[in-house]
């Protein structure tokens, strides 16, 4: 698993703390100190993930994290002052894969960046096409198309997307969408799965493929066309 990471943070001993307990576990650290230098240095380098904080100068994590997404799906990890949930939640929105607070402990650092790059990897079993209505999804290419046009998916909504392909018709708790798409030694908090239903029901549109809320149960797939003829 080892690879390249990308630690942005305008605070020097916050990168060096990164650096010495990923050094630890094997991976290359490559830092950047604003958000400028932050967008050359994932051009140039293409790492296989970055830790990227929220307030910096010249450029602010957010703003870095929106420009990567037009060109990169790279995995980042957002760093943001503790309690501030607008932050957390607009980075998720802009297709950060996962946040931590400051400050925060070196080891789930870790533990975080390597589940992120378990999930960015596909190490999951998956079969490589799913078919439920006009939805088709091509696990291996990663590609989806919906009445053969393609859906614009980040990389999480594609994982959900296809946890519920799999299981369509098939209720979904929230705790059980965690484990399939973040993985179970994810930490965050289960409303992420709300914000990106809601995502998906947005790019889904006017489609037969319908994510459908069971009240407090959880979300299921399901294609109208199949409703109608049951």
């Amino acid at each position: 698993m080892p690879g390249t990471i990308l630690v942005v943070d305008d605070e020097k001993n916050i990168v060096q703390l990164a650096r010495l307990y990923l050094n630890n576990e094997g991976f290359r650290v490559e830092a950047a100190h604003d958000g400028k230098q932050a967008l050359e240095k994932a051009k140039a380098l293409r790492p296989d993930l970055i830790v990227l904080d929220i307030m910096m100068p010249e450029m602010d994590g957010l703003t870095v994290c929106k420009e990567l997404r037009k060109t990169s799906n790279v995995p980042v990890i957002i760093l943001t002052a503790r309690g501030d949930d607008i932050d957390r939640i607009v980075g998720l929105e802009i297709g950060a894969d996962d946040y931590m607070a400051k400050p925060f402990n070196p080891r789930e650092l870790v533990a975080r960046v390597k589940a992120v790059l378990r999930r960015s990897q596909g190490e999951r079993d998956t079969p490589e096409v799913i078919e439920a209505g006009g939805l088709r999804i091509d696990a291996a290419s990663r590609e989806a198309t919906l009445d053969g046009q393609p859906l614009t998916l980040r990389a999480k909504e594609f994982d959900l997307l296809t946890a519920f392909a799999q299981h369509k018709g098939n209720v979904l708790d929230r705790e059980r969408l965690l484990r399939l798409v973040w993985g179970t030694d994810y930490y965050g908090d289960s409303r992420t799965i709300d914000v990106h239903v809601a995502w998906l029901r947005e790019k889904l549109g006017d489609s037969s493929v319908k994510i459908q809320t069971v009240w407090g149960v959880g979300y299921k797939l399901v294609v109208e066309s199949d409703a109608r003829e049951s």
